[in-house]
């Protein structure tokens, strides 16, 4: 059965209306689409099967406490401001965003810690601190990040990349830039101290990315974070995504939960619409898959002909890791660990070897690195009054390695090393105040957000996929079929997947010069 967008509407009214643009996913990249595609004059229908907005930037609910499910800080608010204005609207109106400082704080097993923050001589400082004579490698090192930032962020990430020309026409200026460096050996030509050369190196993490092998770019990041600092919505990313929704439907548009997309419907070799797992069919002018790019061509178009993104392709294809996420609360615990701070890292003995084991070898490693969310700090409805809200996330292998790890059989035990670690470097006596736990490991990851091998960032963000080796986001399997979202230009990121929705409306016809079918 074909739902019409509009079901009480006969052919001929509808075939009057402005045509219709259906987005598959209401993560943060299909809502920016919607709302560009809104803004451009489309009849917008999303779905998604989860029961909320925000995909990944979503939250749950459990005894009273909202566990921020993916991303926490908000890197490149300019780019949330030029989106909502791009629908006449004012960002700040509708989201809360408060600058953190610091940005997240560094540890070391030796006892050293590096605070990360917007003022440069702050940072100038710190690096000081450390080692005194690496101050003049920073330097150039922020001097490094902010060419790159133009050339990679500002130049390649915020336009269309589907033609191979426009690769050609920017390889010169790429070339003088080292994009065959790694991000850790570009950072290791400035700084000699190994625990600063992980402070400035890691954040191709946040990303998807090995340090040691994504290329040197992404050392942009630390532009970013320098530049426009590094923010908390109140609410979490999954009030960003609330907002995204009321400006949605105010534009007319609708969006549908727990409506799980199964296949792209085709007529004459475009994309007509959707099938859903439930059997029913949705028509469209235009299809926006946000889904991961891996799922779009491997399940939701496995019924068509493919010529660059076949099964094979994206089996040889590198993918980002895998994320293990302990989310937890503590009973009466907010006056307590003053010095854990909202965002803190904990690095285990080892940097190059882990990573090698992670994202090389496939091996679940008895050390491990920790990300540690507590918005409390920032944020306190997060939990109930007196307690505290966490998360502590650790890079794993994703399900696609020759031995995958079994986590039905390993995360409690897994779990239970992530606490032992908080216990001894963080929050002492953590045992005796969890009041509520749960954990999301890879195979969470592949079954409630459809990433194939469960990975937490979709493919790889190398030089050999990224910009035009990266999928498109306008098809070229299917006409009328687009992209946005982690798996597409320019990539993964709460920036990125904006940019994408930004690249989407530039290749998107106008709604004028699409026929209605």
């Amino acid at each position: 059965m074909l739902i019409r967008v509009d079901p009480g509407l006969t052919e001929q009214a509808e075939a009057a209306l402005p045509p219709r643009a259906l987005v598959i996913g209401a993560g943060i990249g299909g809502l920016a689409a919607a709302m560009r595609l809104g803004a451009k004059g489309y009849r917008v229908t999303v779905i998604d099967k989860l029961d909320s907005p925000g995909g990944r930037g979503s939250c749950i609910w459990q005894d009273g406490h909202r566990f921020d499910l993916g991303p926490t800080i908000v890197t490149a608010p300019q780019m949330f401001r030029e989106l909502w204005a791009a629908c006449g609207r004012d960002f700040d109106t509708d989201v809360d965003l408060r600058p953190l400082d610091p940005f997240y704080e560094i540890r070391w097993p030796d006892g050293s810690r590096f605070s990360a923050r917007q003022d440069t001589e702050a940072m100038r400082a710190e690096v000081a601190r450390l080692s005194p004579g690496d101050v003049a490698g920073y330097d150039r090192f922020l001097q490094d990040s902010a060419v790159r930032y133009d050339f990679g962020f500002e130049g390649l990430g915020r336009r269309p990349m589907h033609r191979f020309a426009d690769t050609l026409k920017v390889l010169p200026s790429m070339a003088s830039l080292r994009p065959d460096r790694s991000v850790h050996a570009h950072v290791a030509r400035r700084i000699r101290d190994p625990r600063l050369r992980m402070a400035l190196s890691f954040h191709p993490l946040f990303i998807g990315g090995d340090p040691f092998r994504v290329t040197s770019m992404y050392v942009l990041v630390s532009h970013l974070e320098k530049t426009f600092g590094v923010h908390y919505a109140q609410g979490g990313v999954a009030a960003i995504a609330d907002a995204m929704v009321r400006v949605i439907e105010a534009q007319g548009g609708t969006l549908h939960f727990g409506a799980e997309a199964d296949e792209i419907l085709l007529s004459r070799g475009r994309a007509a619409g959707v099938r859903l797992a439930d059997g029913q069919e949705i028509g469209a002018d235009i299809v926006v898959s946000n889904a991961d790019a891996g799922h779009t061509y491997d399940r939701l178009l496995r019924a068509a002909p493919r010529r660059r993104w076949t099964r094979r392709k994206l089996a040889r294809s590198r993918w980002s890791m895998g994320l293990f996420v302990w989310y937890f609360g503590t009973k009466g615990t907010r006056k307590m660990w003053p010095d854990a701070g909202h965002h803190t890292i904990l690095n285990g003995p080892r940097y190059e070897g882990l990573v090698r084991d992670i994202f090389r070898t496939g091996r679940l490693s008895d050390d491990m690195s920790l990300y540690v969310h507590r918005p409390t700090v920032t944020d306190p409805s997060v939990a109930p009054e007196g307690d505290d809200t966490f998360y502590a996330l650790s890079p794993v292998p994703h399900l696609g390695h020759a031995d995958p790890v079994d986590w039905a059989a390993t995360a409690e035990t897994y779990r239970q090393k992530v606490q032992a670690i908080l216990e001894d470097q963080l929050l002492p006596g953590l045992g005796e105040h969890v009041s509520t736990s749960r954990v999301f490991t890879p195979e969470t990851f592949r079954d409630r957000y459809l990433s194939p091998y469960g990975t937490g960032f979709s493919l790889e963000p190398r030089i050999l996929q990224s910009a035009w080796f990266r999928p498109h986001n306008v098809s070229e399997e299917v006409e009328g079929l687009f992209l946005v979202g982690a798996g597409t230009h320019p990539g993964a990121g709460l920036p990125s997947v904006i940019a994408s929705a930004e690249v989407l409306q530039a290749l998107v016809p106008d709604p004028e010069e699409v026929k209605v079918s």
